[in-house]
């Protein structure tokens, strides 16, 4: 079963996949850092949309829509000042990305975002709703990090290993220039639960596909592997 990781570039989460045994891809405009060939280098839209894909996981740029940055949307930071027009800008089209990704013809998918701003569901009505909020601690990592989760046809993520510890270490980085990467990667904790618990539910899935190709709740994408063009892949890897 293919799974593509969008927006990517760590390969965490792709690596989590890959030792389940499922054919995972990352995506992203960068190289993988860790060189594999298992990376696609370009948009994450097309490859969406121009490959054959079971689950589609997402991780879209959230500098814009999150809400920890409502500041930035007015001239010096102040309301008074009245609207940054860039940032306004800039948060509608992080916003359209979204909608884009998430309208792709992929039958299972899984967003991950912080908090976003209400100006994102104003703006755009027909943005999904939430499905839930994890957090690291939940999952093996001793601090916190408000992580929201849209899912379709997945089941909700449960607890994998809660820890004492509740560290805001992301909150509290300071400023550098790999600060920005760092502060988006997925924890390996909740990419192994992800993996582990929604990799078990695809592969129900797919045992019901064989048996009850009529039931549409189950019906999951039967092909196998299938290879990128040589032009599309562009990893280090690769190339």
């Amino acid at each position: 079963m293919r799974v593509l990781v969008a927006c990517e570039r760590s390969g965490i989460s792709r690596a989590a996949w890959r030792r389940r045994g499922f054919d995972a891809w990352s995506c992203d405009l960068e190289p993988a850092d860790d060189g594999s060939a298992f990376h696609i280098q370009g948009d994450a839209i097309r490859a969406a949309y121009t490959q054959p894909w079971d689950l589609l996981i997402a991780h879209p740029e959230c500098t814009y829509p999150a809400n920890s940055g409502a500041k930035h949307l007015y001239l010096g930071m102040k309301k008074e000042n009245g609207p940054n027009p860039d940032r306004w800008a800039y948060l509608g089209a992080a916003a359209q990305f979204f909608m884009t990704l998430w309208n792709a013809p992929i039958e299972h998918a899984a967003f991950e975002n912080p908090i976003m701003l209400g100006h994102v569901k104003r703006l755009f009505p027909d943005f999904p709703d939430p499905s839930q909020i994890i957090q690291p601690w939940q999952h093996g990592h001793g601090e916190t990090k408000a992580t929201v989760l849209w899912l379709r046809k997945l089941p909700l993520i449960v607890p994998s290993n809660i820890v004492d510890g509740r560290e805001q270490r992301i909150w509290k980085m300071g400023p550098g220039p790999d600060r920005k990467r760092a502060r988006s990667e997925t924890f390996p904790g909740i990419a192994a639960a992800w993996a582990q618990q929604w990799g078990d539910y695809l592969l129900r899935c797919h045992k019901s596909w064989v048996s009850n190709e009529s039931d549409p709740d189950f019906v999951t994408n039967p092909a196998g592997k299938i290879d990128l063009p040589p032009a599309f892949v562009t990893s280090r890897a690769a190339a």
